[in-house]
């Protein structure tokens, strides 16, 4: 559910911390009704920056997929156990 706020409801840090530890959607703070600032918990914070790594590294995978840069698992596995001698 999106939240929006004015700026002055900050005044109620203890109302905000509540709010955003009961639901892991961002608020959004508007000043002069316009959109200024986004309000969220230190652990939905974390959970998004997890997620932007996650997708940046699919990302990173898809082109070196297109780039052809791949081998065959069984390939993989015969260089790792040629390497470590297993």
């Amino acid at each position: 559910m999106l939240r929006i706020i004015p700026i002055r409801d900050l005044k109620n840090t203890s109302e905000i911390s509540q709010m955003c530890h009961e639901n892991p959607d961002p608020i959004y703070v508007t000043k002069n009704g316009y959109g200024d600032m986004v309000v969220m918990s230190v652990e939905a914070y974390e959970e998004k920056l997890l997620l932007v790594d996650i997708y940046q590294k699919l990302e990173a995978a898809g082109a070196e997929i297109a780039a052809g840069k791949t081998i065959d698992a069984d390939e993989s596995l015969r260089r790792i156990r040629e390497k470590y001698h297993v």
